[in-house]
Parts: structure tokens; C-alpha cells; sequence
């Protein structure tokens, strides 16, 4: 039997993408479903619950919540019940609790104090059947099949449209916008990333930044290239960025910048101005990538800016693949990583 060659299923699921997203747009009604649910009993607030990955889509699945929803949103701390055995009131609480496995015992656990608190509960995951959704009230499936690569590609991806898909449906959407997202995906993923692999095979230090539904870009970007390639990458808002870690950027720091054609991107734009003139070695990636003073680009389709993160993280998954295999790793087997968070 052949040995499986270096970063294979990482590229094999990076490569399944236009496919599962477009399954996801055809599958909208059943998301609809869930949100008649949640109109239903309106909730004053929303919770989301997630680990790794899944915690940098709740990010922005909290953004969605307060912009397109007008309600308050946040991120819980599981610890607080699991280890603190803490029991809030919840009642009239939307809480979603996300991870791809289903099986993180923490969120788990936190998912049925939750409702059993008064929450309505929503589990969003890969694994139908899971002790996540057996834990919630209600669930979104997201339908991307097995992920054998240790780093989450696929599932990320889905999990962000998936969200949103949810969220719009309560606000009474249809997800018209993300009716092409599979062809766009295609398109994003065409782009090469091989001048970028060229450029940072060696860098020892890359800063992540963006602001707005893009931040949750500039954290998965962090993480995959920490993972995969383990580079010290650190993640920062844009706005954060400028309050303190500057100091710290010169002509040895990479930048990885996030820059879309909304308003979060708009506001980058004086962000980016700042680190290049310390002397940062700037990769651009998104729709406005072409408008921004920078070493390399990465564009990808513009969309709706709430949709932007599904496909912003594409090329950024090529380039850690392509930048683990340029150093002699295999992402598929990180050093030292486990697919499911066993916390408490």
C-alpha cells in the first residue's frame, strides 16, 4: 500500500470547496427551517459557544448577529460552567454552539446547562448524530462529508456559510446573495499563491490583520499558518494593530492583510499605510487587495462584505499548504495537534 504523499487530503479538501458551498446554498431551505424556529421566540440576546476554528467563525457569526440582526451578541467562556460550575440565567437566549466534530466535551457540557437554563440551543456541525446535537435543541448540518486533514479547511468554510445562511434566514433572507458562491469559490481558488510561497518560505514571522467580518479572516489566517507551517503568526484588528503592536513591525515582519471592498477593508487602508512605511513586507488578499500598498496580492471575487470571509480564506488555506510543503512538512500531520478539542 502507498504511503499517502505530504499535504495530500489538506489539498484534496481545499479542492472541495465550490462543490460543498454550492451544496450548502442548495440545502438553504433547511436552514430556513431552523430560523422559523428562532423568529418564533425572538431572543433578547445571542451566545455562541466554539473551539479552534469553529470559535473564528463564531466571530463572525457575532458580527452577523449585530448587524443584520440588531441584537447583542458574544462569545462564551465555557469554563465558566465546565470548571466553575457557574449556571447564568439564559432565559429568552439564543445560543449557537459550533464545532465541526460535534464531540468537544466542553461545549458539550456547556450546550445543556445552557438549555437547561433556558436557552434555545442550536448546534452547528459536520457530524450528524454527535453528542453536540443530541446536547441542542436544533440543528444545522453542515454536510462537507469526512475531513481527514488534521487543519480545518472545508468545514471552516462551510461552517461560515452555513452561519450565515441561518442568520439571514432569521432576518427573513431568502441567501440570494450567496446563490453563485460555488462558481466564486472556484474562481478564488484559482488564484496562484505560488509568488507568495516564494517570498515567505522562509519568513519566521507573520502579523494577520483585518477589521470588521474580515477579522475572523485574519484569525483563521494565524492559526492555519501557526498549524501547518508553524510560523509565530498573531492575529490583530486592524484598529488594535495601530494602539501598541506597531511598535513592534519593521522591514523583518510580514503583514498579512485582509482587504475587502466594504467598510472593514475601507478602514485598513490607513492601517496599511502605517506598516508599510515601517519598513512591513505587506501581503494583500481580497477584493480591494489591487488598491493597497503592498509586496504581493491575493484577490478574490467581491461579494456582499458579510459573504466576504467564505471566500477571503481560500487562497489563505493554498498558501499554508503551499508554504508547509515549501518547508519540508506535511500538514496533514501537524506536529503535535488533534482534530477534535478534548478541553473541559
Amino acid at each position: 500500500m502507498s504511503m499517502a504523499s505530504p499535504g495530500q487530503h489538506m489539498a484534496a479538501e481545499i479542492a472541495e470547496q465550490p462543490a460543498v458551498l454550492a451544496g450548502l446554498v442548495a440545502r438553504r431551505t433547511e436552514f430556513a427551517e431552523v430560523a422559523k424556529v428562532i423568529a418564533r421566540r425572538p431572543p433578547r440576546f445571542s451566545l455562541l459557544a466554539a473551539r479552534g476554528s469553529s470559535d473564528h467563525a463564531a466571530l463572525y457569526a457575532k458580527y452577523l448577529i449585530e448587524v443584520l440582526l440588531g441584537l447583542p451578541a458574544g462569545l462564551v467562556s465555557p469554563s465558566t460552567v465546565t470548571l466553575y460550575g457557574a449556571r447564568p440565567d439564559l432565559r429568552d437566549v439564543l445560543l449557537i454552539s459550533v464545532s465541526q466534530s460535534g464531540g468537544s466535551p466542553d461545549l458539550v457540557e456547556f450546550t445543556e446547562t445552557a438549555r437547561e437554563q433556558g436557552a434555545l440551543t442550536v448546534a452547528v456541525t459536520n457530524t450528524p448524530g454527535s453528542p453536540l446535537d443530541q446536547a441542542a435543541e436544533l440543528t444545522a448540518h453542515l454536510g462537507a462529508g469526512p475531513e481527514r486533514a488534521v487543519a480545518a479547511t472545508k468545514t471552516y468554510s462551510a461552517t461560515l456559510l452555513a452561519l450565515y445562511l441561518l442568520l439571514d434566514a432569521v432576518r427573513g433572507g431568502d441567501g440570494r446573495d450567496a446563490a453563485g458562491l460555488g462558481e466564486l469559490a472556484e474562481q478564488a481558488l484559482e488564484a496562484s499563491v505560488q509568488r507568495a510561497v516564494d517570498r515567505y518560505r522562509f519568513v519566521d514571522r507573520v502579523i494577520t490583520t483585518g477589521r470588521g467580518y474580515s477579522y475572523a479572516t485574519a484569525l483563521e489566517s494565524a492559526l492555519k499558518l501557526a498549524e501547518t507551517s508553524y510560523v509565530a503568526a498573531r492575529a490583530y484588528s486592524g484598529a488594535d494593530l495601530l494602539h501598541g503592536p506597531v511598535a513592534a513591525i519593521d522591514e523583518d515582519t510580514a503583514v498579512l492583510a485582509i482587504t475587502g471592498s466594504g467598510r472593514g477593508g475601507e478602514a485598513m487602508r490607513h492601517v496599511l499605510t502605517a506598516v508599510s512605511e515601517r519598513g512591513a513586507d505587506v501581503l494583500a488578499l481580497g477584493s480591494a487587495s489591487e488598491q493597497v500598498p503592498a509586496s504581493v496580492r491575493l484577490p478574490v471575487p467581491s461579494v456582499p462584505e458579510e459573504l466576504a470571509p467564505v471566500l477571503e480564506v481560500l487562497p489563505v488555506q493554498n498558501l499554508a499548504l503551499g508554504l508547509a510543503l515549501a518547508r519540508g512538512g506535511d500538514p496533514d500531520r501537524p506536529r503535535g495537534l488533534l482534530k477534535v478539542t478534548k478541553t473541559r
